[in-house]
């Protein structure tokens, strides 16, 4: 018989709560479950809620100030400005050798795309502008496509199934419910409209570091994955391929996601807190 995870314990002498009943009912029958860890504390939900307010502050300035004919490097000092007048720091910056404080992907580039002065935009390119806010220790992230000026029906329809797939992946996330939940839905939404789902990639736990348990992947089946208990905060961030799901990272950066067949992808993120009653959006 396989051995299940034991990660959801007791404190010794701790009363069980219903919390504690509920969980470890799951852990029983062998789901995979949630550390203690994972589930924050109200004082946390607060400061995850207040570097989110910052973070969409972030992408409401890149909404208004994008354009055709501006660089990439100009989004990176909106970026830069906003977050550190609004006594923050950007996450990106730096982290594991990353040289800006924000992702910028363009068309066939699914994510993590580098900020540049060479790189200017043009009117019919889709692009994602991805943000990561650290304010007093606490992690809020999510980021958006925009339409440089009228661009092809293809490119368009991407940007908003991609939109839908972070949609229907909310509806499916439900307390006490299951990660696979998410990516079931995700990924029927987008085949369903000729569209396929990044696998190499995911949304994850986040809030009192960048990158936490659980992995969120956009594909799956329902039931299975880790269980969503309510305290947990994560992003969802379907990438949404118009070609095949494969990807690459180029060499010469070993940071840029491109799409094997160099077709447009597109890409939406929120961070979310799993509540009693459902998601609850802490970052747009």
């Amino acid at each position: 018989m396989k051995r299940h995870k034991i990660n959801w314990r007791v404190p010794k002498g701790a009363e069980l709560t219903e919390l504690d009943k509920k969980v470890l009912f799951y852990q029983d029958k062998g789901h995979l479950v949630p550390t203690r860890q994972l589930i924050k504390t109200p004082e946390q939900i607060e400061g995850i809620r207040r570097s989110g307010v910052i973070n969409t502050g972030v992408l409401d300035l890149v909404e208004k100030e994008i354009h055709g004919g501006m660089s990439t490097a100009e989004i990176d000092k909106l970026v830069y400005e906003y977050t550190r007048d609004h006594g923050a720091i950007p996450a990106t910056l730096g982290y594991e050798g990353f040289p800006k404080s924000c992702c910028t992907s363009i068309n066939e580039v699914v994510c993590h795309g580098i900020p540049s002065e060479e790189e200017i935009l043009e009117e019919g390119d889709i692009i994602n502008v991805d943000c990561t806010t650290i304010l007093d220790g606490y992690y809020a992230d999510a980021s958006r496509m925009f339409i440089i000026g009228k661009t092809t029906p293809q490119k368009e329809k991407l940007v908003r199934v991609a939109k839908e797939c972070l949609e229907v992946g909310m509806e499916a996330a439900r307390p006490f419910g299951f990660v696979g939940d998410i990516g079931h839905a995700v990924e029927k939404h987008a085949k369903k409209n000729g569209f396929s789902v990044v696998r190499d990639l995911c949304g994850h736990g986040v809030g009192v570091e960048f990158h936490e348990e659980p992995d969120v992947e956009h594909f799956g089946k329902k039931g299975t994955g880790m269980l969503l208990v309510p305290g947990m905060v994560f992003t969802i961030e379907p990438m949404i391929n118009m070609g095949t799901w494969e990807v690459f990272i180029d060499e010469e950066d070993g940071w840029t996601v491109v799409t094997e067949d160099e077709l447009p992808s597109a890409q939406w993120e929120h961070t979310f807190v799993m509540t009693e009653q459902g998601l609850e959006i802490l970052t747009y």
